[in-house]
């Protein structure tokens, strides 16, 4: 069987040297349902027998009742038939339940994997592959094996051993004849091998162009606003129009290839039944074989090329399933987060004290292209630290470094002292939270994504969250209040609201770290002034890492740390850093578009630019 599904495979051209190797992984996810596939198979070979002695009761009818006139043995050599053809048609519909249901765990299992290996991935991987060409794996890719796990597999192991019954029937009957016929498999190897090569490739294609197009409509509708604002709507379809042609033309090449398979196996039946009658009809010239016989030899050969034309009929969805798999094995053959060193210890998050120090640190997204330089701090325990600086200068970066979404390429980052690869990241990461300057919110109710980091929290304590940074008032005016459901990333509600419900997350999760990246770059300065009351108690005994986005927060740090070119360039107070005249008063004066002295007051808050 695994020749078979190899022979559909043909060679890989990613995987040189591999020919074969996503069927024998497919063959190796059935390994955990022997026993449901020894039943399977016990029912594949019963049906399989009872095609085998159809043909040869009809010939022996012909020869023998038949000919001798003989009305009974006929009328019980018709209810064998009925019987066997009966009994075969209850074990067919057996074996596809029994195979269908395997294959459908099967299915269950690779979506599971999946989605496990999508939460185990670096965050590097997620920099440089698009949502939506990940989903078409998920999506997409498995429906696609679906079709051939749930009824492909079923017809081609009915196939296949329904050849291996009626090859043995053949030459018990004559094995002249059987030799004879089997002159046409090397030509229907050949031909299969043929087909099979360049159909791999032409599927290969087809499920590329498909993530293309999965990828393109995810991004196009997050981005409709702006393609709308921007008057980009027609260039936008018209690039989607070149992703969705070279879609089609993908698969009308896949399909052109594979069309030709079936009427190719046609004219090899034709000739095989040539062969049949031709040299049958000689040997029943010579008496070595009977008429009825030979009626049942053309039978055999009919059934001989069913399997085969079935196998054409199941030959796209092997070829798209086997494409569809390179995708999926693809995502699962990708290296998960560096495990954790062994020794790494579990941080009670009791003990932690908050004391962050990056010594020497160099990092790049990309090796050959650094963000930070050898980067050395140190935010002391309970400290609030702003990070402020140009577009690029790093400071998200070294928001990222701290939770261990990446890992420095030299240097070292401390956490009380210990190097934070020496501990496990789920320790490391369990008394950290994080606000985005985008926040996103999940489907469910206002009150299961306030309780997001902390799902055992009580209903008084998450509306306690929601009171402190002034989330409440608003909550209280939705449908259901608490347990209004939201949308997709909190739909319905404004930039601010969601905002403020993202800060009540962290509230709620009690950190003994936070972490702000420009958390209120996108609240009007209304709301803002609100959130800074909040923010006050919020960052009170926590170490803090503020990266700032409006001057106003970053007046009220304990130390604000200037960052460029992955650099310190600067570091003090709001007031000491003003009256040094340096890169914080000119980010400053830029803000404000202000000459001269700077005032010591902002007369209004306002972006960075």
């Amino acid at each position: 069987m695994s020749q078979v599904i190899e022979q559909l495979a043909g060679a890989s051209t990613e995987r040189a040297g591999n020919r074969g190797e996503i069927a024998r992984r497919l063959l190796a996810e059935l390994t955990p349902f022997r026993k449901d596939l020894a039943g399977a198979f016990g029912l594949i070979v019963f049906n399989a027998a009872t095609q085998a002695v159809g043909p040869l009761l009809i010939g022996l009818a012909i020869d023998r009742e038949i000919g001798r006139g003989d009305r009974r043995g006929l009328a019980i050599i018709i209810v064998i038939l009925v019987v066997i053809y009966v009994a075969g048609m209850f074990a067919t519909r057996a074996q596809v339940r029994q195979v269908g249901g395997i294959g459908q765990e099967i299915l269950a299992s690779l979506r599971q994997r999946l989605f496990d290996h999508f939460h185990r991935l670096p965050t590097r991987f997620f920099d440089r592959r698009p949502v939506g060409d990940l989903m078409s794996r998920v999506t997409s890719d498995v429906d696609t094996l679906n079709q051939f796990l749930s009824q492909g597999v079923t017809q081609l192991l009915g196939s296949f051993f329904s050849l291996i019954g009626i090859i043995i029937a053949m030459l018990l009957v004559n094995w002249r004849l059987a030799l004879a016929c089997y002159l046409i498999i090397p030509l229907m190897l050949l031909t299969t091998t043929a087909f099979a090569r360049r159909a791999r490739q032409a599927f290969r294609r087809a499920r590329e162009t498909t993530g293309d197009i999965t990828a393109g409509i995810q991004e196009e509708i997050s981005g409709i606003r702006e393609a709308q604002a921007f008057n980009r709507t027609e260039q936008n379809i018209a690039r989607f129009r070149t992703r969705n042609a070279a879609n089609r033309a993908a698969n009308v090449s896949a399909v052109g290839i594979t069309s030709g398979f079936a009427p190719a196996m046609d004219v090899l039946s034709t000739l095989a039944t040539a062969i049949v009658i031709g040299y049958g009809g000689l040997l029943v010239f010579d008496d070595r074989l009977t008429v009825g016989l030979l009626t049942a030899f053309l039978i055999y050969v009919q059934q001989f090329f069913r399997p085969i034309q079935l196998a054409s009929q199941v030959y796209t969805q092997a070829q798209a399933s086997l494409a569809a798999s390179e995708r999926i094995y693809g995502i699962l053959d990708e290296p998960g987060e560096v495990a954790d060193r062994p020794g790494a210890v579990a941080i009670d998050p009791a003990e932690i004290r908050g004391e962050i120090t990056f010594d020497g640190v160099t990092f790049g997204y990309e090796s050959d292209r650094p963000v930070l330089h050898d980067l050395t701090f140190t935010i002391g325990a309970g400290e609030t630290v702003a990070l402020v600086g140009t577009t690029g200068a790093g400071k998200t970066t070294i928001a990222n470094l701290v939770p261990r979404f990446y890992d420095p390429d030299a240097g070292r980052v401390l956490l009380d002292g210990r190097d934070i690869r020496d501990l496990t990241r789920a320790s490391l990461r369990r008394p950290i939270a994080i606000v985005l300057q985008e926040p996103f919110l999940f489907s469910g109710t206002v009150a299961a994504n306030i309780a997001f980091g902390r799902p055992d929290a009580s209903r008084d304590d998450v509306e306690a969250a929601a009171v402190a940074v002034d989330a409440d008032r608003f909550i209280r005016d939705l449908p259901d209040g608490y347990d209004t459901p939201l949308g997709e990333r909190g739909a319905g509600l404004s930039e601010g609201q969601r905002q403020l419900l993202s800060l009540a997350r962290a509230l709620l999760a009690d950190p003994r770290i936070l972490i702000l990246d420009e958390a209120t770059s996108r609240i009007d300065t209304r709301t803002e002034a609100t959130i800074q009351r909040a923010l006050s108690s919020i960052l009170r005994d926590r170490t803090s890492i503020v990266i700032a986005h409006r001057l106003s927060t970053v007046r009220d740090a304990d130390r604000i740390l200037v960052i460029s070119d992955g650099a310190v360039v600067e570091q003090g107070t709001h007031d000491a850093l003003l009256a040094r005249e340096g890169a914080y008063a000119e980010l400053y004066r830029r803000q404000f578009r202000t000459t001269g002295p700077v005032p010591e007051r902002e007369p209004i808050a306002v972006a960075v630019p």
